[in-house]
């Protein structure tokens, strides 16, 4: 079974037991979904909104997995945190102190299977990731952030990668935490919301790198999503000749 079957499995267990009526519906909503966390302090996340629903429209364009269009918000402390295994908390200051009950909330959504990504929308000063990094240690003390090697599933779920991407360089690898092998939070420092936010028919933020930067930003984008829908089976062996044609094909 994949990491998202478990995940979907335990999200749908999760619903039906706080929405019991309509429990069937998880399925219908088994498509990826950028949902953007409010936890802690109010974050200003100057109009990255848009690239939660510009990471969905990447993914259904280069892929055939389903996503939704129109992003949607989630609280840390409400049940529907759990219907789906996938969120993502951005800003660009410190988080403050989480509630008791958001704490409860996001232990809960990690103990059934849930993959939080945690994006620094300012990097540069790094606020938001030391206070998130703080505050999730209270939600997983016993699991502290690991470095992802370059040959983590997560670089080559559908593109081959050999580091974050994103509006900024960041620290030039991936951090998560771990349970097993399943990556619960998943740390980037490269604000990837600003490498993707649309207004309009433009981007919303420059990159230094251009172009290619932040086509590595989306292809970084479309591999979390990618990891979220299928985990590790890019893992298997019988997927090596598959990823090798990909290598030629895409590395630059």
């Amino acid at each position: 079974m994949t990491e998202f079957s478990r995940r979907s499995a335990l999200g749908l267990a999760a619903l039906s037991a706080f929405f019991p009526s309509p429990a069937g519906a998880f399925g219908e909503a088994s498509a990826f979904n950028p949902r953007l966390l409010s936890a802690g302090a109010r974050q200003n996340l100057r109009g990255r909104e848009t690239g939660a629903a510009r990471w969905s429209w990447e993914l259904v364009r280069r892929t055939s997995a389903p996503a939704r269009l129109v992003a949607g918000r989630v609280n840390a402390d409400r049940p529907d945190l759990c219907a789906e295994p996938f969120a993502i908390w951005a800003g660009d200051s410190d988080v403050g102190s989480l509630s008791s009950s958001e704490v409860r909330g996001l232990s809960r959504f990690f103990a059934l299977g849930g993959l939080l990504l945690v994006d620094d929308s300012a990097p540069e000063a790094g606020a938001f990731a030391r206070s998130a990094r703080r505050e999730l240690a209270r939600v997983l003390p016993e699991s502290p952030p690991v470095r992802l090697d370059p040959s983590h599933v997560v670089y080559k779920t559908f593109y081959i990668l050999d580091r974050p991407y994103g509006r900024a360089p960041g620290t030039g690898s991936i951090e998560a935490i771990l349970r097993g092998k399943m990556a619960q939070a998943v740390f980037v420092g490269t604000d990837l919301l600003g490498a993707l936010s649309r207004v309009g028919e433009t981007w919303a933020f420059e990159v230094p790198g251009g172009n290619m930067q932040r086509e590595r930003a989306i292809r970084l984008a479309v591999n979390l999503a990618m990891y979220v829908l299928c985990s590790d089976y890019k893992d298997d062996q019988v997927h090596a000749p598959w990823l090798m044609r990909r290598r030629a094909g895409l590395r630059r």
